[in-house]
């Protein structure tokens, strides 16, 4: 039986199983009965992002919480890692947010956090499933939106803004916000601004379904041209609930999260923050990041792809630095999870610090050649089961040599197979790649 939470939480179609109004009452009911037997205090937050389904699922759940006699708080829409934040902050024994990431407004998903602000144990979340397959088919969902308490929002925006140590940009900073028309708008425009940023926002007017259409870190196209016209020393590309982000710089050129790390760890470093000589990334992370790193003494430790595995790995090995090439970004120090403003706050501050722009920052840094596809998949069964895959992945890798990896893996979120290489080469690595590619088609492929 496939399990429902994913990587990521559970995620799906809105309105279908598991995401409808029966299966996520329930939902709000396990979770009481598990706070109930851990001991712990009734109360749960709940935040959103601003897909249109989001009132309705939220008001299922909300609705389950409190007739198992739980207290449900709701902050409405505001950014994924703020749950996690305000649910330490404030002694939530959980915290509930709804949200699909980057996916279209039609999909939404649900993660969940514990009192520490990080997700929740995988026990908890195969007693959470066993409750949604057994959901009651006749509960009658109330259509009143519960009402949001503001300034659970204004508490996260002091938090944020507390945080740049500089106080104040010490000279004119331009920068352009891409919102993602989600979670991220308002809310990083007002904290960039009290800041003494000269900002610029772009898709930041939500209308439940222009969600990640065509903006947003999935598509920074605008950003990019909206940076050059405005003559900006930074652009910013959010996600849908605004828990990661990439960049562009003053000329134009797109950057990740491999770049967010070698940026932070060598400023950190030389302020020595660093409470490890370990930066934890993932599989999916640039060779070119751990050479750079291994060049100031800094060792790369790659996780499961996930920013939950991330974290998992940092803590086992003491790092406060970690993240992914997709744009998660976990600064330990400042928060449990990952935060994309948060994180442009940060990279921001190291910008002001030193005065250099961000092209400069990363002028040493050296990417391998790589590529991904992605290949739509019918079922998520072991690679090593088709001996034809496995062959054309080793007869790739020799063709790599010692210069280039593999990474073949599924999407945590999406039946999808993921196929990366990178190398010296980009003829190889290309090639490669659409090989493998073929094979995963020919054997798990959409029929």
């Amino acid at each position: 039986m496939d399990r429902l939470f994913g990587t990521d939480g559970m995620r799906g179609k809105a309105g279908d199983f598991p995401l409808d109004p029966n299966s996520l009452h329930a939902l709000g009911r396990a979770l009481i009965g598990r706070l109930e037997r851990e001991g712990l205090p009734l109360r749960v937050l709940i935040g959103r992002d601003t897909r249109e389904s989001g009132p309705w699922i939220e008001q299922a759940i909300y609705q389950g919480l409190l007739e198992s006699g739980g207290e449900p708080v709701t902050a409405g829409v505001i950014p994924t890692s703020a749950i996690s934040l305000l649910s330490v902050q404030h002694g939530f024994s959980a915290g509930i947010v709804i949200s699909a990431s980057h996916n279209p407004f039609q999909d939404n998903g649900i993660k969940i956090f514990s009192s520490h602000g990080t997700k929740i144990p995988e026990d908890w979340e195969l007693e959470l499933e066993l409750a949604v397959r057994g959901a009651r088919d006749d509960i009658v969902v109330k259509e009143i939106p519960p009402t949001p308490d503001l300034s659970l929002s204004r508490d996260y925006m002091d938090f944020l803004t507390g945080l740049f140590r500089p106080g104040t940009f010490e000279r004119p900073f331009k920068i352009v916000l891409d919102c993602s028309n989600g979670a991220a708008s308002g809310v990083a425009e007002q904290v960039f601004t009290r800041l003494g940023a000269e900002v610029r926002t772009i898709h930041d007017s939500p209308d439940g379904k222009n969600i990640n259409a065509g903006c947003g870190s999935l598509h920074p196209e605008i950003l990019t041209k909206t940076v050059q016209e405005y003559g900006a020393d930074l652009g910013v590309a959010y996600d849908g609930d605004a828990d990661r982000c990439l960049w562009v710089d003053e000329s134009g050129r797109l950057l990740n999260g491999d770049h967010t790390l070698y940026v932070l760890a060598g400023h950190m470093l030389e302020d020595n923050r660093l409470q490890s000589s370990t930066v934890v990334a993932t599989a999916m992370s640039n060779m070119g990041l751990e050479i750079a790193l291994s060049g100031r003494g800094l060792n790369l430790h790659r996780a499961r792809v996930g920013d939950k595995f991330v974290l998992e790995d940092m803590l086992r090995l003491g790092s406060n630095l970690g993240g992914e090439q997709s744009g998660h970004t976990i600064l330990l120090d400042d928060c449990p999870t990952g935060d994309g403003i948060l994180t442009s706050i940060r990279m921001s501050e190291v910008m002001a610090e030193t005065g250099a722009s961000l092209s400069e920052l990363v002028a040493d840094y050296r990417e391998f050649p790589q590529i991904l596809l992605n290949v739509p998949v019918r079922r998520k069964e072991a690679f090593d089961r088709f001996p034809d895959i496995e062959e054309t992945v080793s007869s790739v890798q020799e063709e790599l040599g010692g210069e280039g990896r593999i990474n073949l893996r599924y999407s945590g979120t999406e039946p999808l197979a993921r196929v990366m290489i990178e190398g010296r080469d980009p003829g190889i690595i290309e090639n490669g790649a659409r090989r493998i590619a073929a094979a995963v088609t020919r054997h798990l492929g959409n029929e």
